[in-house]
């Protein structure tokens, strides 16, 4: 009787009104920090594709999503958020060089996730993939594919990508390879990763094997390299991480470390409002798995 005759007197609830009543705003902000890497912009192609599954997630629990990209100047930023008084949550994608603020907002600020590396002295709750596996993964493939010398692209001051590093580098004891591997601390931007991928390849630099940080890093490097008349997987052999949407469609196909960025969303969305209700959560790691395309060569 009452959903009829608010039909039939075209009664529409008002939503501030009970959004008062329940101290809900209906929204969530999805905040991306980039201390370390001010070029970044939210078109990233990581960024764009977890930001859909997002936002897919977010619907589905009748939430909005408020997305804010952060150079951070103070280390109130994150509290601006929080004391708005316009979200029910805060989902930080990627640590940057943010750590000391994620922890301190996190010793005291409930519904907040954080989408990035799993560290046993955080004060906040995070979903990732277990970053050092990946990396490990990665170099031993390629040291099976026949690799004696390894170079890493990427910059480790960004704890996923430090990880990375160190599975890397594990992968190389793994192997018996006496030799450390070589670090080249690229930016994460397409046309920065390129142009420092370029230097390093001009400057007479040539391993046989490459782990990069991201696929967007393992892109420019193909294509780099391809430039230069240097043959991938016959002379040199990349891999990447993330199997992003675009690893399948380079020239030649991107071997690389998936991370099921849409189980992932997922978890991040399940677990912060668990955390909205009042519940204690753990992190969740996940593992990742080694995607085997051409850019290593087929078996």
């Amino acid at each position: 009787m009452r959903q009829a005759l608010a039909a039939a007197k075209n009664y529409k609830p008002n939503l501030l009104a009970r959004n008062l009543r329940t101290r809900k705003t209906g929204a969530i902000a999805v905040v991306i920090p980039l201390g370390h890497e001010t070029e970044q912009h939210i078109s990233d192609p990581f960024f764009t594709q977890m930001l859909g599954y997002l936002a897919d997630c977010l619907s589905e629990r009748e939430h909005d999503l408020l997305l804010s990209r952060v150079i951070p100047t103070d280390p109130d930023w994150l509290d601006t958020y929080i004391n708005s008084g316009r979200v029910d949550g805060v989902i930080v994608i990627g640590q940057s060089d943010q750590s000391e603020v994620l922890d301190r907002v996190g010793r005291n600020y409930q519904p907040l996730m954080v989408w990035g590396a799993n560290r046993a002295s955080q004060a906040y709750c995070t979903v990732g993939s277990d970053n050092r596996v990946g990396g490990l993964i990665a170099s031993v493939h390629l040291f099976e594919r026949g690799c004696k010398s390894i170079a890493f692209f990427g910059d480790p001051l960004a704890p996923e990508i430090e990880q990375r590093l160190e599975g890397c580098r594990a992968g190389c004891v793994a192997a018996g390879i006496d030799q450390d591997v070589q670090v080249l601390p690229t930016h994460l931007t397409a046309d920065s990763a390129y142009e420092s991928i370029c230097r390093f390849l001009d400057a007479g630099n040539l391993p046989d094997g490459i782990v990069a940080a991201t696929d967007v890093i393992a892109m420019s490097a193909l294509r780099a390299l391809t430039e230069r008349g240097i043959r991938v997987p016959d002379q040199v052999k990349v891999t990447g991480y993330d199997d992003l949407n675009f690893a399948r469609h380079t020239s030649p196909p991107l071997t690389t470390v998936r991370q099921d960025i849409e189980l992932s969303a997922h978890y991040l969305v399940d677990t912060l409002f668990k955390r909205i209700a009042g519940a204690t959560t753990e992190s969740i790691v996940l593992s990742p798995r080694l995607i085997v395309r051409d850019s290593t060569g087929r078996v």
